[in-house]
C-alpha cells in the first residue's frame, strides 16, 4: 500500500490509517460471521423464531448478495448490480442449502476483502456509484462496514439465543470483565 498522495508527496497518514481499519473491521466481522455459523446445527441456521423475521440462512444469503453487487467490479459499474434481486435474497429456495449459502458468504468476504486490500489512500475521494447516487469511496466503504456490522450482530445473536447456555461467547464473557481488563492492563505494561 503506497502512503503517498500524488499531489504533495506527503503521507496521507490518515487514508492509510482509516483503510488499515477498516481492513481490520471487515475481517473481523468476517470472523464473528464464521464463529457464529461454527456454533449453530442445520436446524437453527434455518429457523424462523416470529412471523416477518428473518433465519441465519436468509441474513447470510442477503449479505452475500450484498457483497457481490457492492465489491463486484467495485468503481467501474454501479454498486447495485442489473443481476441482483435484493427482495430473492430474503426468501429461500430449494436449492439453497446451507452448504452453498456459507459458500456464497464466504466468497462475499473474500471479494470484499481483495477489494478493500486493493484501495489505496488517494482512492477514498474518487466516485463511486450505488443506485446511480454518487459515493465517495470513502462513504461507500463505510456504508458497507455498517450496513455488515448490523447483519453480522443479527446472526450473531439469533445463533447465541438459540444455543442457549451452550453458547460459546464471541467477546468477553459475563463476569469476567474484571479479569479482562486486569490481563490487559499487565500485557499492556510487560
Amino acid at each position: 500500500m503506497s502512503e503517498l498522495t500524488p499531489a504533495d508527496g506527503q503521507p496521507d497518514v490518515v487514508g492509510a490509517t482509516y483503510l488499515a481499519e477498516a481492513r481490520s473491521r471487515f475481517r473481523y466481522y468476517r470472523w464473528l460471521t464464521e464463529r457464529a455459523l461454527e456454533q449453530v446445527n442445520d436446524a437453527e441456521f434455518f429457523r424462523v423464531d416470529a412471523p416477518e423475521s428473518n433465519s441465519i440462512a436468509v441474513v447470510a444469503k442477503h449479505l452475500a448478495g450484498n457483497m457481490r453487487s457492492r465489491f463486484s467490479d467495485f468503481g467501474n459499474s454501479d454498486g447495485e448490480k442489473p443481476d441482483r434481486n435484493r427482495d430473492g435474497e430474503f426468501l429461500l429456495l430449494d436449492e439453497d442449502s446451507r452448504d452453498q449459502l456459507e459458500l456464497k458468504l464466504q466468497q462475499g468476504w473474500d471479494l470484499v476483502e481483495s477489494t478493500v486490500d486493493a484501495l489505496e489512500p488517494e482512492d477514498l475521494a474518487q466516485t463511486v456509484y450505488i443506485r446511480a447516487q454518487p459515493h465517495s469511496v470513502l462513504e461507500a466503504v463505510n456504508r458497507q462496514l455498517t450496513h455488515y456490522a448490523y447483519h453480522v450482530g443479527q446472526i450473531v445473536m439469533l445463533a447465541q439465543r438459540m444455543r442457549g447456555p451452550s453458547w460459546e461467547s464471541l467477546s468477553i464473557p459475563r463476569g469476567q470483565s474484571a479479569s479482562f481488563n486486569e490481563a490487559m492492563q499487565a500485557s499492556s505494561t510487560a
